[in-house]
């Protein structure tokens, strides 16, 4: 799919398809439009369409007319009128489209251009089914969007997030049988050659010499051997990287502590974490931006076998700090603790965790924020910033002593659960120890990464907030 900015009006478009826009309270300005819309009964209800043939005045031989609800148009509202659109622009086999000019209340042009080429590019993907062939491509060829600006950098941007969001989605996707903590390290290495990126893969010698054991602990009862995935984008000399860390386990099946069989074919989505970095780091190199990013990968299985880690041991992590394992289902933590004391040596300008950490952030929030702690205001500000202009919805849970007093360990510096109140904070405290020497936030993603059900699927996010928060960085 391609996306262009255009000044011809849609009634000289000479393409397939011509998109104009109606409202609950507003009249159409086509008074020719609206005697249609009143002849047909239609409601402009948000990503209601009305399919209009061979128009009078129009060159198209077809023209869809796209509800969006009040004329005081909000951002979500125009976002879910383009996946109706773009299934509808399918459905009908449209291969090019003029979609005329809207405003958005509280955004300006450049926002809605980059808005309209990430959503329609996002609403085309389709989940690849190993042993086939591939997917059937869109049927849609070219976008062109009603402006009078030419600057169609914004597109680009658009669409780099949306093919970002699709290796996210990709990789999530994949059952874990294929997408192991090597196809991880694979696909880095790739993304390392399409965009002359420095890779870096250390392996379970080089990690122990490194003293991960509490990373290493996770891995123990699985035949998959583990990976740290280090991947660098350098657009600006000497200056301190951004340092995204994604949680890369493969398939959590709990370890010993295992989990309840039912829903535990999702438990693939236990890489999304790692899945969004990547993904954020391929839009970012397509962008070609002036920044330097660093992404992080521990990437593991958790299962359970003779070798494998019990509730009681006690490790020691990278930092030094001992950990006793009460539960090895709160395995995440374990391999975050030693990537982020890791993440030292790159001297970053800021760290930013991502993870599908706890279910109690699913409790606490729901499927439509991604949980966010910092040890930094300005950096948990500038993120809660770039999640409502990316769409990307987030929300700050305190990170304070009280919290943190629930890791105490008879055995140890720390436990690695702190019981049943405050899962998500208390996940969030046990990172924090280890990142006192960097401004650092956490994503708990585990509510956002994937839907379940009939539309099972990975999400893409947060890519859109994680390359809208480096986006806000180089401006």
């Amino acid at each position: 799919m391609e996306f262009s900015l255009t000044n011809q009006t849609v009634q000289n478009f000479d393409g397939d398809c011509a998109v104009l826009f109606a409202f609950l309270d507003k009249s159409n300005d086509d008074q020719a439009i609206q005697a249609l819309i009143d002849l047909n009964h239609f409601k402009a209800k948000v990503g209601k369409k009305l399919s209009l043939n061979f128009v009078d005045g129009f060159k198209v031989s077809r023209v869809i007319v796209l509800g969006l609800g009040e004329a005081e148009l909000s951002a979500k509202n125009y976002a879910k009128a383009l996946i109706s659109l773009t299934d509808t622009l399918e459905g009908e086999k449209v291969k090019s489209a003029l979609i005329e000019e809207v405003n958005v209340d509280g955004y300006d042009q450049s926002w809605v251009h980059k808005t309209t080429a990430r959503v329609m590019q996002n609403s085309i993907y389709q989940i690849e089914k190993v042993g086939t062939d591939g997917v059937e491509e869109s049927s849609i060829e070219n976008i062109a969007i009603q402006s009078n600006s030419d600057n169609a950098y914004e597109l680009l941007q658009g669409q780099a997030v949306a093919v970002g969001m699709a290796l996210t989605r990709h990789l999530g996707d994949l059952p874990s049988n294929v997408c192991t903590p090597t196809y991880l390290a694979d696909t880095a290495q790739s993304l390392a050659k399409e965009f002359d990126l420095d890779c870096e893969v250390l392996e379970e010698s080089d990690m122990s010499k490194l003293g991960m054991d509490s990373l290493l602990s996770v891995s123990k009862g699985s035949i998959e051997p583990p990976k740290l995935i280090s991947l660098s984008y350098k657009g600006n000399g000497n200056a301190k990287p951004i340092v995204l860390v994604g949680k890369g386990v493969t398939f959590d099946s709990g370890g010993i502590s295992l989990k309840p069989g039912a829903c535990m074919d999702e438990m693939k989505y236990d890489m999304c974490g790692a899945a969004s970095v990547l993904g954020t780091m391929k839009a970012i190199a397509k962008m070609k931006l002036n920044v330097n990013l660093v992404v992080v990968v521990p990437a593991v299985e958790n299962m359970p076998a003779h070798n494998a880690s019990k509730p009681g041991d006690v490790v020691k992590s990278m930092s030094g700090q001992t950990i006793e394992i009460l539960n090895t289902d709160a395995e995440g933590r374990l391999i975050l603790c030693d990537a982020l004391t890791y993440v030292e040596k790159f001297d970053p300008e800021a760290v930013i965790d991502v993870a599908t950490l706890t279910g109690a952030v699913i409790v606490a929030l729901g499927k439509h924020n991604s949980g966010l702690m910092s040890n930094d205001q300005a950096l948990a500000d500038d993120l809660i910033s770039a999640s409502k202009v990316a769409l990307d919805g987030t929300w700050q849970l305190p990170i304070e002593d009280e919290y943190d007093e629930q890791l105490k360990s008879n055995f140890a510096d720390m436990a690695n659960i702190g019981g049943r109140e405050a899962g998500t904070i208390t996940a969030a405290c046990f990172l924090a120890r280890y990142t006192k020497d960097y401004r650092w936030a956490h994503l708990d993603i585990a509510g956002t990464a994937w839907v379940s059900g009939s539309k099972k699927g990975a999400t893409g996010r947060p890519v859109p907030l994680l390359t809208q928060y480096v986006l806000d960085q180089v401006n």
